[in-house]
């Protein structure tokens, strides 16, 4: 297990053990990064699909207690 160093200023300080931390070149950080964000923007629209489908089933809930005569107040 590592331990942390709770007084750094930043995680990478916090996590630095310059003789345990093996060394990865620039081409695999780029590409951890990438594949992160790529990751990412998928969760992203994952998550922006499911808030339309809640909307749409939101939306047909008033429109149902409106024809049965309950206003809903839209904010």
């Amino acid at each position: 297990m590592v331990e942390i160093n709770k007084n750094s200023e930043s995680l990478e300080k916090a996590l630095d053990k310059h003789d345990e931390t093996p060394k990865t070149s620039k081409e695999e950080e780029v590409g951890f990064h990438k594949g992160a964000l790529n990751t990412l923007v998928n969760e992203r629209n994952e998550l922006i699909k499911i808030i339309q489908n809640i909307e749409s089933i939101m939306q047909a809930h008033m429109k149902r207690l409106e024809e049965l005569g309950i206003k809903i107040d839209k904010k």
